[in-house]
């Protein structure tokens, strides 16, 4: 620890972008405290000492339910130092137990107001407001809730790591969802008193998966088996993590606000580690068919002796990771998500770049229903809609993702379009919640589901294919054969930089000491 301060004092000026852009950096979270922090956590002693006596809990969390068999290997990780956009974090080696998770929230804007609801104009609320504290507190519990979820969905992956510079980005986003559960236990352990000592122990009883103690929302608790899932949940599902931070960044509660802008500094690597990985499983398959003479991407048994990813598989495992995460969302049509966006609570994806009233007591708002087994488009209440509008931004920001995957296909000549199924397919949640629909919109009967489900969702074949790709590979620039390397190293290291060591941590704890001393 004492290593990681020395560090961090180090550097006047941090490289601190993953794709190798110089930013200056400025220090200013204190990382003299046990908790890092940019709140004076030193002031408020009460405070402290409930996050300090919730420490050892957190780690012993993380050392049961983190990434399982790297607990001791040192990473080539990136650490907040700060807020400012122009510099926050800088990068290093550390072991994972030994990261310094903190409590940071972006810089107070004075004299904000709140930009939505029937509170609109009013001065943004610094303390709880008294008949919002149930609604609030459960806002922030379900946010808290999926952040060591993903965490525990992907404990074993490290074991089937395509390369070394996949194994750092897993444990990057690994670590991230940690701080960010501490963002959130802050707020409850600030601001709700014994209700949120008992939410943020809470937030450490739960398991993804467990039929006892489950994690709140369904998508985490779903098995994250193989890297493909990996990039697929960090692509869509984390997708929809900055949508409800979008929304909640705009919160006329302002400390959540504040939190919830910093997060999305975070939030948005896991998304690129996620299109990225994907788009190198579709670089390679396509480098793979050329190889070897292949026009017809749904030629899949020629394509799967290649040792790679067939583009209709990687359709299929699309479709279910984004109809898990559109579940998300919730109902379409909410009273939760109106009464929740009429407090000023939580706001729309971007509101206030949305030109209207923000307030929506007139407003109309178009939805997909189903009416006499026809799926139609109705006008309904636009607060009531709020969920179905982040939904559809949401499927909006996806297919930006998708079209950048489809422009790898089109430069290499292959002849195959990914896209997003309609959206009432394979939903658990909301207006089509248990419905038989194809992929493409047509109403199924249950038995038609069924017999023509593995046209569209992945088969045991597909997932045992899969599986059997998952061998580790954890010698220096090497990858597996079913994705292609990175066009440019995490922080602009060469393709032969060590990003985890594994077997003999002292390399990596030497040359982390070379380079704090280099650099004093």
């Amino acid at each position: 620890m004492q290593k990681m301060q020395e560090q961090f004092s180090a550097h006047p000026s941090l490289d601190i972008s993953e794709n190798g852009t110089m930013i200056n950096a400025t220090v200013e979270v204190n990382y003299d405290d046990l908790i890092p922090n940019n709140v004076n956590l030193s002031e408020d002693r009460a405070l402290k000492k409930a996050l300090e006596a919730w420490h050892p809990g957190y780690i012993d969390w993380w050392k049961s339910m983190g990434p399982e068999g790297f607990q001791e290997s040192e990473v080539y990780l990136r650490t907040a130092v700060g807020v400012d956009p122009a510099g926050w974090a800088t990068f290093g080696y550390v072991k994972m137990p030994d990261y310094r998770w903190g409590i940071l929230l972006a810089p107070q804007e004075e004299g904000r107001t709140i930009p939505f609801g029937k509170h609109k104009g009013e001065p943004a609320w610094q303390e709880v407001p008294a008949e919002y504290r149930a609604m609030l507190r459960r806002l922030i519990v379900i946010q808290g809730d999926t952040e060591p979820a993903s965490v525990e969905q992907q404990r074993h992956l490290g074991k089937t790591c395509p390369s070394l510079y996949d194994l750092r980005n897993l444990f990057q986003v690994n670590v991230e969802e940690g701080r960010h559960l501490w963002a959130m236990v802050y707020l409850l352990q600030k601001y709700f008193g014994r209700d949120g000592r008992d939410e943020a122990k809470a937030l450490l009883g739960r398991r993804s998966g467990s039929e006892d103690r489950p994690r709140i929302l369904g998508a985490f608790n779903e098995e994250t088996p193989d890297w493909l899932s990996f990039f697929m949940f960090t692509f869509f599902t984390d997708r929809d993590g900055k949508m409800q931070l979008e929304s909640l960044a705009q919160s006329g509660f302002d400390p959540l606000a504040r939190t919830c802008r910093f997060m999305l500094m975070e939030e948005a690597h896991h998304m690129f580690v996620g299109e990225s990985g994907v788009g190198r499983i579709i670089q390679r398959t396509c480098e793979a068919m050329q190889a070897a003479g292949i026009t017809d991407p749904y030629a899949i048994e020629a394509i799967r002796k290649l040792g790679v990813i067939d583009l209709p598989t990687l359709q299929k495992k699309a479709n279910f990771h984004i109809t898990v995460s559109r579940d998300l969302f919730g109902a379409e049509i909410s009273t939760n998500g109106a009464n929740a966006f009429n407090a000023g609570l939580k706001g729309r994806f971007r509101e206030t770049k949305i030109d209207d009233d923000h307030q929506l007591d007139d407003a109309f708002y178009s939805v997909i229903r189903l009416e006499n087994d026809q799926f139609v488009t109705q006008q309904v209440p636009a607060l009531s809609a709020i969920n179905a509008r982040l939904l559809d931004d949401y499927i909006k920001d996806c297919q930006a993702g998708l079209n950048r995957w489809n422009k790898i296909l089109e430069k290499a000549g292959v002849e195959f379009v990914f896209s997003q199924p309609h959206p009432a397919f394979n939903r658990r949640v909301g207006e089509f919640a248990g419905l038989s629909v194809s992929a493409d919109g047509v109403l199924l009967s249950p038995d038609q589901w069924q017999q023509q489900r593995d046209r569209w969702l992945p088969s045991d074949a597909d997932l045992d294919y899969i599986n059997g790709l998952m061998t580790a590979v954890t010698e220096v620039g090497q990858y597996a054969g079913w994705i292609a390397p990175p066009k440019i190293g995490i922080n602009k290291q060469d393709g032969d930089f060590e990003y985890v060591c594994i077997d003999k941590p002292e390399r990596c704890s030497a040359e982390r000491e070379t380079d704090a001393i280099k650099n004093r």
